[in-house]
């Protein structure tokens, strides 16, 4: 059975969304497994802390746990943050690409208005069920927050910046 075609909307979601992952991503090209595994604020995250959790706790919990209603394996707290030290840095990134697939895929086949399979109440006392399209907004936002982040640490890392635009 052929698949409905994506409203505009949803492709504007969809490429904001992409754009962000692409930051996320690109920030980080060129940078070496110690680097990457190197904390660099007091609070002790790395890049490829970040980026696992991004792929568990972000685009997982809210497209293939709470959109779709998967059963899905989930960390807790500061587990989804921790990279095993033998695991290779490809490894941490071919994994988020494949979370983006797999989301990409639930936001195609979904109408933007409509209500997810579960909704964690548990974590989110008294905040009511979110329709696709907020979902997709929270997530952009948290992936261009994490971007940011991912922006300095690699600044104090080696000095590289991201596009900056002055004047």
């Amino acid at each position: 059975m052929p698949q409905p075609a994506l409203t505009e909307e949803t492709e504007t979601l969809l490429a904001s969304l992409r754009n962000q992952r692409a930051h996320v991503l690109g920030i980080l090209e060129g940078l070496s497994g110690e680097a990457l595994r190197r904390p660099v604020l007091p609070s002790g995250w790395t890049c490829l802390g970040l980026v696992r959790h991004l792929t568990l706790d972000v685009e997982r919990f809210w497209f293939r746990w709470v959109v779709a209603g998967e059963q899905v394996e989930l960390e807790s707290g500061a587990d989804a943050w921790q990279v095993d030290p033998e695991l290779p840095a490809e490894a941490v990134f071919n994994a988020y690409r494949r979370e983006a697939e797999l989301t990409d895929a639930i936001i195609a086949t979904t109408a933007p208005d409509a209500t997810p399979a579960r909704w964690p109440s548990d974590i989110f006392p008294g905040l009511p069920p979110q329709k696709l399209r907020k979902t997709i907004l929270h997530v952009i936002t948290e992936t261009a927050c994490h971007a940011g982040h991912l922006d300095a640490a690699r600044e104090l890392l080696d000095g590289r910046t991201w596009l900056i635009l002055t004047e």
